[in-house]
């Protein structure tokens, strides 16, 4: 598998290929919003001359942002067995569990609306839990970029932050679990690929306290009960995205019931071929 990584940042897109990094023109929408990505990408690159490494390294640490651009964020639920079982678990009081084990064997799955760009926060960047949550955890997702014909043209690290109180209490908070400022983690970068993104992937998560380790698993995304094609097609049956979408596509790494993120706490989230994605953790006070 061959591959692009691309960055955005406040005064440029960066491409990175074989330990090089090139400048490239036109917005990000633009760029990224068409058919065989990764050829045209390679194609454009053999024009250009790289930039210095120290530079664009500089650029990478100082003035990176989330790899979206106008693109609605969108995810799916229950794709793995775990996530059926600690939907299940937090929902078990309120009557609603039902659903969460009828949706994982169901021919259509769960997708809903996640974030708009500006509710995305980027590599380094703050994310929000509620202060009218007391259940608040991080969910580690491989995220599809999709274009506007339906292709999966690259992927990127996600955070799905998600408030398990509120969802528990009624499945019909849903939205209000989900949707909330800095709701969203997204980054480092878009990774496109010449091939599929492999099956025997890893998504690993570690969230520290204090600078100690609160928490640490990994799991490879061939556990997904669905495929990637097959969350895609659904997706887009009810939608058009003219500049393209994301699409987290559900998580399997779920910290203890007795757990819950704190202000100040760092999540660490690694996708093998992609990077590495680091949010901290502030009370959305307003």
């Amino acid at each position: 598998m061959d591959i692009i990584r691309l960055y955005k940042t406040k005064s440029s897109i960066i491409a990175s290929y074989q330990d090089a990094y090139y400048l490239l023109d036109g917005s990000w929408n633009e760029l990224v919003n068409r058919s065989s990505l990764f050829q045209f990408l390679h194609s454009s690159i053999q024009n250009k001359t790289a930039i210095n490494k120290a530079d664009a390294e500089k650029l990478l640490a100082t003035e990176l942002l989330a790899p979206i651009g106008s693109q609605e964020v969108w995810a799916a639920g229950v794709t793995y067995y775990r996530s059926r079982t600690a939907r299940m678990e937090e929902s078990e009081d309120s009557g609603g569990a039902t659903f969460y084990d009828k949706v994982y064997i169901a021919e259509r799955p769960e997708l809903f609306f996640k974030a708009t760009p500006h509710r995305v926060s980027g590599h380094n960047d703050i994310v929000y839990i509620r202060k009218d949550s007391s259940w608040d955890v991080p969910e580690p997702e491989l995220t599809l970029f999709i274009n506007s014909k339906g292709s999966i043209e690259g992927y990127t690290v996600g955070n799905d932050m998600s408030s398990r109180s509120i969802e528990g209490e009624n499945p019909l908070y849903l939205p209000q679990a989900k949707v909330y400022e800095k709701c969203a983690g997204m980054g480092p970068c878009l990774m496109v690929p010449s091939t599929p993104i492999p099956a025997d992937t890893l998504i690993k998560m570690s969230i520290y306290r204090n600078d100690q380790q609160a928490y640490s698993d990994s799991v490879p995304i061939s556990q997904m009960k669905r495929s990637h094609q097959e969350l895609v097609d659904f997706l887009y049956r009810g939608c058009a995205f003219p500049d393209g979408c994301y699409l987290m596509t559900g998580t399997c790494l779920v910290p203890d019931n007795s757990f819950t993120l704190q202000d100040n706490d760092r999540v660490e989230i690694s996708i093998d071929h992609i990077g590495q994605l680091i949010n901290h953790v502030e009370t959305y006070q307003k």
